[in-house]
């Protein structure tokens, strides 16, 4: 099987290109290194362009008439900075989106899985949700994520092609093999802040502590990148066989971030102090799944712990600070 992935140079798409790969699944990558690392399409066949130009799709499918299915990962996430700049998300993941399936069709590609996000969910009282929860994104990022999914609804209700949205929860970790991971060097997310703290021996924030949980934090449902990558290869392997259009993917566990920090604090021998911050736009007081739909459909589910997340997001600074340089 030869599939196309799409954003493939990225955290996410790149460890999905790696676990087909050691599947015996043969990725095609494209991706605009935008965000993305051209290292991490090293040693695969790599197009390197945007999601919304025709021709370069159809140089691809002509070049690879073998492609069977499409994983689009490509897409911008940074939740402050869609608040930021809403016009460059919408058409970078809505009107490139609508532009890139529509060169899919005509080229006669009707399989994709698409990289949504459990951001779009109104989490219940209790800030768990499952597939039939009802949608209130609170972004714009989300927001985006929300839109493509009912335009890709109405597009498959309309044409040959069938989409599957896979609603990813929190991604941790790095490939264990240590092949690729986060590409940026300060990312945004409470990990990334609390690696960035323990590195500059600083404090980290917690952004964000009158929250309706437990301890007042956000809380999150962190899934290890590499069992990501895995239900993906599961998905790819079952595809024609699937009649939901929309599975959930976590560990089906809260996680708070005073927690993920505590769980931290395990891990690493210097321990990072903990300080307390105002929100950031665009945050909310998060969810976890507690479906069980992944594992009947797929025949998976999360294996990693938080823990090893941590560690091999810890082990992965160390090998991108000296691999890729401090970009």
């Amino acid at each position: 099987m030869r599939v196309l992935i799409t954003g493939g140079a990225g955290y996410i798409g790149s460890t999905v290109a790696s676990a087909c790969l050691d599947a015996g699944i043969s990725p095609v990558i494209l991706d605009s290194l935008v965000t993305g690392r051209r290292e991490f399409a090293q040693g695969r066949v790599f197009y390197e362009g945007d999601i919304s130009d025709g021709a370069l799709i159809d140089k691809i499918f002509a070049e690879n008439p073998d492609i069977e299915a499409v994983v689009h990962c490509a897409a911008l996430i940074v939740v402050p900075d869609s608040v930021a700049d809403p016009i460059g998300y919408y058409r970078a993941n809505v009107a490139k989106s609508l532009e890139f399936v529509d060169h899919l069709i005509r080229n006669g590609c009707t399989r994709m899985i698409f990289s949504s996000s459990a951001s779009i969910y109104q989490a219940g009282e209790d800030h768990t949700v499952d597939e039939e929860s009802p949608l209130d994104p609170q972004s714009p990022y989300a927001r985006t994520k929300a839109v493509c999914e009912a335009m890709f609804a109405d597009i498959a209700a309309g044409s040959p092609v069938k989409i599957l949205s896979l609603r990813y929860f929190n991604p941790i970790g790095a490939d264990p093999q240590m092949r690729t991971g986060l590409q940026l060097r300060r990312p945004s997310h409470a990990l990334g802040k609390m690696i960035e703290a323990h590195e500059d021996r600083v404090p980290f924030r917690i952004t964000g502590t009158h929250y309706p949980t437990r301890d007042g934090t956000g809380i999150r449902d962190y899934v290890h990148v590499w069992d990501l990558a895995t239900a993906h290869v599961a998905a790819l392997r079952r595809f024609d066989d699937l009649d939901a259009g929309v599975i959930n993917l976590g560990t089906g566990a809260g996680t708070t971030v005073r927690e993920l920090a505590d769980a931290f604090n395990r891990v690493v021998d210097r321990p990072i102090e903990v300080v307390e911050a105002p929100p950031r736009p665009g945050d909310v007081a998060g969810a976890f799944t507690r479906s069980d739909r992944a594992e009947r459909l797929l025949g998976w589910r999360a294996r990693y712990s938080i823990e090893e997340g941590i560690r091999h997001s810890l082990e992965w600074a160390d090998v991108r600070g000296s691999r890729l340089g401090e970009s």
